[in-house]
């Protein structure tokens, strides 16, 4: 019975090589690919299929060629079991390995047999970190061991939550090499490409300051990132132990060249001023892709795939370009070839995801080779800008250069006619001038003879004001004079304090606290500071006009008519006279009063008819009051 069983299952297993389409191992065939439709592969879409179901005889028969597969017939999230037969030989001189394009796909689980009939799993994908990788390749590759002439399944469960292009590549380590490095060789060029153009328009900013050329730089660096994220180099090289970014890297990198696309060609295209009502479609078209942007970040990543979104902002920069080059802006011309080698870049790439165009190098990378036209033609069309504006530049100059030589034709004609006419203005002035010495002279001599005049006037002035000074001192000491008349003789507080400086240290300066004579200026204006002690003693201080507070010219005039005992202005009538508060006046007169009183005790009441002698009165010492602290210097 047993012997049975297993001649069924030898036959079993010759019928299903019959019907797969086994592997050969041909040294002098280098590489096979096989496209998805060339592989047999079987759909679980509830992922309830273990491997050991999977590789089981019986299941054999489920899975089938699919010779219509399209990309579009992709299932993201389903899991795709694909088996590879290959025709192991032991007397092949090459090493040998598989190898998926897509290195966009989440995970990989490879079966791969060994020689006792099991199988060893290796994981691989996007969603593990690089380092993990068997080839620090972006692609996913995996080492095949033969060590007999044999006939072995390779199974490959792949899952994806986007579009996966499960096409897998036999081919031999000499081969892998080569195409690798010739691909990095590419890799290389296209982003030296980028580097230097970003530099060039570097370079180009810091010379003429202009702000569209910072927008184009992270346009082109946006270009490199998204391109980087598309052909996994940027988790190769940039974030190799983040795989959760590769989720997000499209997305961020494609929103950034759409937003700054539109930002450059708003700059570029001046369409504020040239088109204001697309400028207002830019705007909005901003705002719109950055809400969709945020919403896909935040709440639904899967929309990053929807790239088929991108046609609406690529159509308005294509068709602004359009629109501003039509209306006679020259370096839109450049924009609008950029833009349609752009466009038909993605035509040819959706051509090819469609499965319309075949699957070559050239369609593959037709993407990378327009963005790379693409931005040749923008920096022809930024360098187009700058020459026209140049050439503009430079016929304004030719222009202002014709029209200062004609100013200068113009101006040498009217110095000729002005020389001319000065000469007969110098004739005219010199006769003019003549007479004008005779009426200086004559004037001159009038001012002698004024300026006699003059001098017998103020001597005059002067004696008249010295005889109405001592009018005035008469009748003073006559005790017959007015407020008004007072003033003439001390109108103001600066003339009470000379009088008082004059009057109070006639007999020179005596400290009141160490009783040195030696003195200098003081903080205060007429008072003055001891050399020895440092005691500043002000122009009122010991006298009774210490600390009042009304002007010191009424004060004196209240000394005048107190001490005199002057009878002509009662206290109300000598407060409504000097204009002060009735308490005011009589607080003064009191202390005057006082003052008096004080000097008739001790026999020294001054004569009525000498007003120094009153006012040295009022200087005495006051009684009571002490000197200040001493202020050192």
């Amino acid at each position: 019975m047993r012997g049975l069983l297993l001649s069924f299952f030898f036959l079993f297993t010759n019928a299903v090589l019959f019907c797969q389409q086994q592997v050969e191992v041909d040294d002098l065939v280098d590489e096979r690919v096989f496209m998805p439709y060339e592989l047999m592969y079987f759909r679980d879409l509830t992922h309830t299929k273990s491997f050991q179901e999977i590789s089981s005889p019986e299941f054999a028969s489920r899975f089938q060629l699919h010779t219509n597969y399209q990309n579009k017939d992709f299932l993201p999230n389903a899991a795709y079991w694909v088996r590879l037969p290959i025709h192991h030989r032991v007397s092949s001189k090459k090493v040998w390995l598989l190898e998926f394009y897509d290195q966009t796909i989440d995970q990989i689980d490879a079966y791969i047999p060994q020689e006792d009939d099991s199988y060893q799993i290796v994981q691989l994908g996007d969603q593990r970190p690089f380092a993990s990788r068997l080839f620090r390749h972006k692609n996913f590759e995996i080492m095949l061991d033969m060590k007999k002439d044999t006939v072995m399944f390779y199974y490959f469960k792949v899952q994806s939550h986007v579009f996966a292009d499960i096409r897998i590549a036999f081919r031999s380590t000499n081969r892998f090499i080569y195409y690798a490095l010739n691909e990095y060789f590419l890799f290389g060029i296209f982003y030296g490409m980028i580097l230097i153009i970003g530099l060039y328009n570097f370079l180009t900013f810091l010379a003429i300051r202009e702000k569209k050329y910072i927008y184009y730089i992270f346009y082109i660096l946006s270009v490199a990132c998204y391109a980087m994220s598309l052909d996994g180099i940027g988790f190769q090289y940039l974030w190799p132990g983040h795989p959760a970014l590769n989720e997000y890297a499209t997305g961020l990198s494609l929103y950034s060249v759409i937003l700054w696309a539109l930002l450059f060609t708003q700059r570029f295209l001046s369409t504020k001023t040239k088109a204001p009502k697309i400028d207002n479609l830019f705007k909005w078209m901003i705002a719109l892709r950055t809400i969709f942007f945020c919403f896909a970040l935040f709440f639904q990543p899967s929309l990053f795939n929807q790239r088929i979104i991108e046609i609406l902002p690529l159509s308005l920069i294509f068709y602004a370009a359009i629109r501003v080059w039509s209306r006679g802006y020259r370096p839109a011309r450049f924009f609008v070839m950029a833009y349609g080698i752009l466009f038909f870049g993605f035509f040819m790439r959706g051509l090819v995801s469609f499965n319309i165009l075949p699957f070559t190098i050239l369609s593959h990378y037709s993407l990378h080779l327009s963005f790379v036209l693409e931005m040749l033609f923008l920096t022809l069309a930024l360098g187009d800008r700058i020459r026209i504006l140049k050439s503009n530049r430079d016929r304004a100059l030719r222009r202002i250069i014709q029209q200062q030589e004609v100013n200068m034709q113009l101006k040498d004609k009217v110095n000729r006619e002005l020389e001319e006419k000065v000469k007969e203005r110098t004739i005219e002035l010199g006769s003019k001038n003549l007479a004008l010495e005779e009426s200086n002279n004559k004037l001159i001599k009038q001012a002698k003879e004024i300026n006699q005049i003059n001098s017998l006037l103020d001597l005059d002035n002067w004696k008249l004001k010295n005889r109405v000074k001592e009018v005035l001192e008469e009748r003073l000491h006559e005790k017959t004079m007015d407020y008004t008349e007072f003033k003439t003789l001390y109108p103001d507080t600066l003339a009470c304090n000379r009088f008082l400086e004059e009057l109070k240290w006639r007999n020179g300066f005596t400290c009141q606290k160490c009783a040195n004579h030696k003195f200098f200026e003081g903080a205060i204006k007429f008072s003055r500071r001891c050399t020895k002690c440092g005691y500043n003693e002000s122009i009122t201080a010991f006298t009774i006009f210490q600390g009042t507070k009304i002007p010191l010219e009424k004060a004196f005039y209240i000394a005048y008519v107190t001490v005199l005992n002057k009878k002509a202005f009662t206290l109300e009538n000598l407060a409504n006279h000097l204009d002060l508060r009735v308490n005011t006046a009589w607080a003064f007169k009191k202390r005057v009063l006082e003052r008096i009183a004080e000097s008739e005790k001790s026999g020294q009441r001054p004569s009525a008819s000498v007003w120094q002698d009153i006012m040295l009165l009022c200087t005495k010492r006051q009684k009571g009051l002490s000197p200040k602290p001493i202020s050192r210097v």
